[in-house]
């Protein structure tokens, strides 16, 4: 029997993006089913998924009441995923910085592995449309987790990954303290520790096609402080 397979894309005024994203992965990775967990976007995101739903029956939604953040957003993903039975799970952005076409290589890679993670600094990997300033922050971010973690990887601050389901039931995701994009260090550092076996895939970040980043001064800041947190763990 086939493993059973879903995406999973939190989003927060993401409409420009997702239906066409939403076209792209399900032509792109048929196999896979996709659950868009979309925190009461104001700009009509969970508008947009019900209009694809129409013509697709593998899409599905999960509203939340307001928006509570990246980890809570996934970690409620899981949860669905889990009492549906699925297998292997997805983690994706839903503004094409995550190249679809790779997402249906991180599946594959579950063959072998417990997580496989999306690589930008690895070989092979790389990013596009950045300024050299956020580059840098990027590339010094993840390099100072990498090292204070001892994390044997080349890109742990990835939000592009595939998880066994298992993996994630052994890991106790629900445990996990911290919150925003630094959720994905923690768990993938919980991953390392516990023996799991990982793998890495190149893919090119691209600067999002529409919307705002996400990302600000505080955010980064505050996930360098939850990093030096983790080694008492």
């Amino acid at each position: 029997m086939n493993p059973k397979s879903l995406i999973l894309i939190p989003t927060y005024n993401e409409s420009e993006n997702i239906f066409p994203l939403l076209g792209q992965l399900r032509e792109l990775v048929p196999e896979a089913d996709i659950l868009v967990v979309d925190d009461s976007s104001p700009d009509g995101t969970a508008d947009r998924v019900r209009l694809f739903q129409r013509q697709d029956e593998h899409v599905f939604l999960l509203e939340r009441p307001e928006k509570n953040g990246l980890a809570l957003a996934y970690f409620a993903g899981f949860a669905w995923a889990i009492d549906r039975h699925y297998d292997r799970i997805v983690q994706m952005d839903a503004d094409f910085s995550h190249d679809p076409k790779t997402a249906g290589k991180l599946l594959k890679g579950l063959d072998e592995a417990d997580l496989v993670m999306g690589t930008r600094y690895g070989k092979g990997g790389g990013t596009a449309g950045w300024s050299k300033m956020r580059e840098t922050i990027s590339r010094s971010a993840n390099l100072y987790a990498t090292t204070i973690l001892s994390f044997p990887f080349a890109d742990i601050t990835s939000g592009f990954n595939a998880w066994r389901v298992s993996a994630l039931k052994e890991l106790d995701y629900s445990t996990i303290k911290s919150r925003g994009y630094v959720y994905q260090v923690e768990l993938k550092y919980r991953a390392h520790r516990r023996g799991l076996a990982i793998q890495e895939v190149p893919f090119t970040f691209t600067e999002r096609r529409s919307g705002v980043s996400k990302i600000s001064v505080p955010i980064v800041a505050e996930a360098a402080w939850c990093v030096l947190k983790l080694l008492r763990t």
